[in-house]
């Protein structure tokens, strides 16, 4: 392993020891200067500081519980298991954690509008929420299948004031939304900000979106002392874009005994095309403005992906964890289509708590790993999300 605890955070030019960056053409690289300036300005002030902190607690609900799941650890048998309980933020995910954070920049910068993608729907609901909490306008843009596949969260966003685009061109997915939300930007950037919702994209969102959520790693390092006297064995969270992996993974990094794995998407197999795998199938290259790991054809165009988590239906990942792969502090495992839903059936059963399809990746992942491990060991893994939107998917795909 060749990590420096000084790649965690981005020299000038965005970079985390190679990754990330401004891909950019001149116009947005302006507004992204322009982003960052402001966020450098006001992110340790006292007063932006309390605002947030208040927010979190009144309004997101925070802090989660770190929870011991008993039950599942007895029936995965070896390590003890404990669950970091995002699900039971406001709006059903840690997703609103950072929209908080960015929000409340955006009204510091004077934006009077909010733009977002969204894959499964949750950062789109959560932007919807903060947009609406702060008088704002609010339109999301959102793949045309993903859509169809999340109709409920579809609907909470126009709920909740938003607009709902669908976007109807490439593969109709997240990576699509991300680069409408982007045109979006480029014609109205005045008196627009865009609210990205993963540790993607060109900086300061990265750096933005890891500091935002790394509430969840602060929270779940004090809790296991607390429970356990001491530090896990390993954290564990499933990678998309890979915000709620970052926000767990900044509470250990610089804790060389715990070990970071990430989770990503193995669909209908890595032996086939359809699936998210960018650790384990991709290559570096340059994805919606930032250097990074992504599934690619040999022309370097984006490949096309597939996961039945619409959340993790994107052909990159944060330029952070391509730093973390490519030093070895973390490591990127997988889990299919067919594995996602039994750990998801499985949580249910067994400890009540029905789980995203995105969190059930991770959650597959663990239940193979604690087998392996002794019982004094111990797995954090980060719950990411409450699987109500996934029911209706998850009802096509098996018979009860």
């Amino acid at each position: 392993m060749n990590y420096n605890p000084e790649y965690s955070n981005p020299d000038a030019n965005g970079f985390f020891n190679g990754f990330g960056g401004m891909f950019l053409p001149d116009g947005l690289k302006s507004v992204m200067r322009e982003i960052a300036d402001a966020y450098a300005a006001i992110k340790d002030t006292p007063e932006f500081q309390n605002t947030l902190a208040y927010y979190l607690k009144e309004y997101v609900g925070r802090e989660t519980p770190l929870y011991f799941a008993e039950r599942l650890t007895k029936a995965a048998g070896g390590a003890k298991i404990y669950l970091k309980r995002e699900d039971l933020c406001h709006t059903g995910a840690h997703k609103i954690n950072n929209v908080m954070g960015q929000i409340l920049l955006a009204r510091h910068m004077g934006k009077k509008r909010i733009i977002a993608e969204t894959g499964a729907g949750q950062h789109g609901v959560a932007t919807a929420t903060g947009a609406a909490l702060l008088g704002m306008k609010c339109r999301v843009y959102m793949g045309e299948e993903d859509t169809k596949r999340q109709e409920l969260n579809v609907f909470r966003m126009k709920m909740l004031g938003a607009e709902v685009v669908p976007v109807t061109k490439g593969q109709k997915t997240l990576s699509d939304a991300v680069d409408a939300a982007l045109a979006d930007l480029v014609e109205n950037y005045q008196d627009t900000f865009y609210l990205v919702g993963s540790a993607v994209g060109p900086h300061p969102y990265p750096m933005m979106v890891r500091d935002f959520q790394s509430v969840i790693g602060k929270e779940a390092r004090r809790q296991i002392l607390e429970h356990e006297g001491r530090l896990p064995d390993y954290a564990v969270a499933c990678v998309g874009g890979g915000s709620n992996a970052i926000g767990l993974f900044s509470g250990f990094v610089n804790d060389p005994s715990v070990r970071l794995v990430g989770v990503e998407a193995a669909g209908k197999g890595l032996d086939t095309r359809e699936h998210c795998a960018t650790m384990t199938k991709g290559k570096p290259g340059v994805l919606h403005g930032a250097y990074t790991y992504l599934l690619q054809e040999p022309d370097g165009t984006p490949s096309l992906t597939h996961s039945i988590s619409a959340g993790l239906d994107y052909p990159g990942v944060g330029a952070e964890h391509s730093m973390l792969k490519d030093t070895g502090r973390a490591v990127y495992e997988t889990a299919t289509d067919a594995e996602a839903i039994d750990a998801c059936l499985a949580l249910s059963r067994i400890e009540g708590i029905i789980p995203a399809l995105e969190s059930s990746h991770a959650l597959a992942y663990t239940m193979k790993l604690a087998k392996t491990l002794d019982p004094e060991q111990i797995i954090v893994m980060n719950l990411s999300g409450r699987g109500d939107k996934d029911v209706h998917i998850i009802r096509q795909a098996v018979a009860l």
